[in-house]
């Protein structure tokens, strides 16, 4: 058993921005209510097909749901600033446990124009990096079992698959088994050399291609693989 008498458990969380290479993480203000709905409607509302809110029908529905939400501290919801001004989404902190040393990123709803991006994957990575740089010891993701994308999405940003909980909850009427991941302190360092690797401007060609995967550079720290992602 490792001994942790000597662990201080960490702080929860400040509200203020988290700043990166590409993005900045913004903790969510009614200000970035309407550039977000906007986003939003690029996609006609299928990110939040497993989520247990939305989509919004109107700025006003979405303003309502902004409104409880910016006012929480767990979640703490951050709207993603891309590297030209816009808006691309939100994503937050989350079921925030000091005493265990464990945080989870959940509530993500990247618009079209940031997922697939440098930005995208630069968002979660700050989270994670802020979490374990703050004394944090294990970092989660959870989705819907159905929810390839972000199966495939954890395991690509090095989070160790760790089963299925069956009939976890009810979600707009439907059953929700949910997939766990999580990266915990020890393959930190691992892991963030492995961002750091993917997210250098050297790793992209001219037409803005990787050169190398961040699956590939994270695949060898993952403790456990999620079978249907392989």
């Amino acid at each position: 058993m490792t001994d942790l008498t000597a662990w201080i458990p960490p702080q929860l969380p400040p509200r203020t921005p988290i700043r990166g290479r590409y993005v900045t993480l913004e903790p969510l203000g009614r200000e970035h209510a309407a550039d977000l709905f906007a986003a939003y409607a690029e996609d006609g509302g299928a990110m939040w097909d497993y989520l247990p809110a939305g989509p919004h029908k109107d700025l006003g529905s979405y303003i309502g749901w902004l409104d409880a939400a910016r006012l929480g501290w767990d979640p703490l919801h951050y709207a993603v600033r891309m590297a030209d001004g816009r808006l691309g989404g939100t994503l937050s902190l989350m079921r925030i446990d000091p005493r265990a040393g464990s945080a989870e990123t959940g509530w993500l709803t990247f618009a079209p124009r940031l997922q697939r991006t440098r930005e995208a994957t630069e968002a979660v990575y700050r989270l994670m990096e802020w979490s374990f740089d703050a004394g944090y010891r294990r970092f989660e993701w959870k989705c819907h079992a159905a929810n390839l994308p972000s199966r495939r999405a954890a395991q690509r940003f090095g989070m160790s698959f760790e089963g299925v909980f069956r009939q976890a909850g009810v979600v707009k009427g439907g059953n929700r088994d949910t997939a766990w991941y999580a990266a915990i302190d020890l393959e930190w360092p691992a892991l963030k050399a492995a961002f750091e690797t993917w997210l250098d401007p050297a790793n992209f060609d001219g037409a803005g291609r990787q050169k190398q995967s961040l699956a590939d550079l994270t695949r060898p720290v993952l403790a456990a693989v999620d079978p249907l992602v392989g």
